[in-house]
């Protein structure tokens, strides 16, 4: 109902309103616009306009048909997802059954190394029953496939236009089926989409899109706040504290289904001794850094999901702020003289800061920290080849459900790619693998439970803080609505 509403207001706007282009600033510049080449918000951000699902989960967290307008449970393992006719993609060519099979059997593929194989890893076989009849076998029971196939990493893809682009799909060409065409990438500068007049979905208000990466908070507030922009992604917490109550400004805060944390390289150097990784946490006043760093806009993460997300407890072990037991804990772990260790951030304000806390606490205790700051592209890259002690990021879980949340980041199977702690435990992998397939959700929660509970003792991680973040619009924008995921929709956001 909501969205049929949507659909009516939106035709009687584009019916006699003036064409506009939206212009949006966000954190940082995206890693590619091929859906399975990255696994970044910021990618994601831009892809979810290009791209659609088969499967949509809205802002309040419930699913809603997207390219499959219904589906149905075969058996265990087994479901057919029915397609919407008349579906075209950018280029004219017409949506199938075969692009899914051709899209969900490449990025299950290990040869093709995606950032997001563990989505569709439980998929064994796609059939395709007809032109727009597809059937899904899972190698298990898998509770959370919904979630998962409305994943932006899942977006459908034209088999077609992959293979005619060659190398340049997903940095000089990208064809989805979504509300918005893509125009053309400046790196470092913008992404420039425009408005897609065919869309399934009802009509798309903006003429164009651009996204600006801003790395600085402090422009991007002066940005949003002088009409350089419409909309701002995620202010930082004074700038949204000075920007309250602006009259030409509006907020818009969301509880974010992301973690904040830093993470320790569980597999190689002093990091990989729990002793050091506990040592590190207590030695860590996570309450002060999330008081001075995000300024109200956090709460302390009590492990790795945040209480918004399926499988979350609070019945977890902490560690309280201990400098006597993390001394005491490293001259167990042989490192009594203490250590340097290597803390890596990406060029983002707030982690530097967090970064700069910690190297002056944990010097209280004995360990040099060196902080080596990197451009967001390198850093993923970086991270992801275990060479690092140390490093701060966040982990959205944008399926809202546990398993997203924990298989990804400690599970065995995503050394080396999602897991870049490189940390890994026989009995969680086994409580991962049993969470996914168990058929009620107290069953799952219970498994969830153990598992988060075996995690924050072995700490590969200092868990910082969940967060809400807040954007901002123009107050002559109308209809944005921020997604708890930060893949935010901007087909019907209109302009005055």
């Amino acid at each position: 109902m909501r969205r049929a509403l949507l659909f009516i207001a939106a035709a009687l706007l584009i019916g006699g309103a003036h064409a506009f282009t939206l212009t949006v600033a966000f954190t940082a510049d995206i890693v590619s616009l091929n859906p399975q080449t990255s696994n970044d918000l910021y990618s994601h951000q831009v892809n979810r306009q290009i791209y659609d699902t088969l499967v949509e989960m809205t802002e309040e967290l419930e699913f809603r048909p997207a390219l499959a307008h219904s589906w149905s449970k075969v058996d265990d393992v087994t479901w057919e997802f029915n397609l919407r006719p008349g579906v075209f993609f950018h280029d004219g060519s017409p949506f199938t059954a075969r692009d899914v099979k051709f899209t969900l059997e490449r990025l299950v593929d290990p040869a093709m190394a995606a950032q997001a194989r563990f989505l569709v890893a439980w998929i064994t076989d796609v059939e395709v029953v007809d032109d727009l009849t597809v059937r899904i076998t899972t190698a298990y029971p898998f509770a959370p496939i919904l979630a998962h196939l409305a994943h932006t990493a899942t977006s459908i893809m034209s088999e077609s236009a992959v293979a005619a682009a060659g190398d340049d799909y997903g940095t000089e060409v990208a064809i989805g089926t979504g509300p918005f065409k893509f125009v053309t990438w400046e790196v470092a500068s913008r992404v420039v989409l425009e408005r897609n007049p065919d869309w399934w979905g009802g009509n798309v208000l903006p003429e164009q899109v651009v996204f600006r990466p801003v790395p600085e908070g402090t422009v991007r507030a002066i940005e949003i706040e002088a009409g350089g922009v419409d909309i701002v992604y995620i202010l930082e917490p004074t700038d949204a504290r000075r920007l309250e109550g602006h009259r030409d400004v509006v907020l818009a805060p969301v509880m974010s289904l992301s973690t904040t944390y830093v993470g320790f390289n569980g597999q190689a150097g002093a990091t990989s001794n729990v002793l050091v990784r506990r040592a590190i946490n207590h030695a860590i006043d996570v309450s002060t850094i999330v008081d001075v760093v995000f300024e109200g806009t956090g709460q302390r993460a009590t492990g790795p999901i945040g209480p918004n997300v399926f499988g979350y407890t609070a019945d977890l072990p902490s560690y309280d702020y201990d400098p006597e037991r993390a001394r005491a804990l490293l001259l167990e772990a042989g490192h009594g003289d203490g250590l340097t260790l290597q803390l890596w951030v990406a060029q983002q304000p707030p982690r530097i800061l967090i970064a700069e806390i910690m190297q002056a606490q944990l010097a209280e205790i004995g360990i040099n920290v060196e902080i080596t700051v990197m451009e967001w592209g390198a850093y993923l890259e970086a991270t992801e080849t275990g060479t690092h002690d140390m490093f701060i990021l966040g982990w959205s879980t944008p399926t809202a459900d546990a398993d997203y949340g924990l298989y990804g980041l400690f599970h065995s199977s995503a050394i080396p790619g999602s897991n870049r702690t490189f940390w890994s435990h026989p009995r969680v992998d086994e409580l991962l693998d049993l969470g996914r397939q168990l058929p009620t959700p107290e069953e799952r929660a219970a498994v969830y439970a153990e598992a988060q509970r075996l995690i924050v003792e072995e700490a590969p991680w200092v868990f910082l803080a969940t967060l809400t973040d807040t954007n901002a619009h123009r107050n002559n924008v109308s209809g944005f609505v921020p997604h708890p995921a930060g893949h935010h929709r901007l087909w019907n956001v209109s302009k005055d």
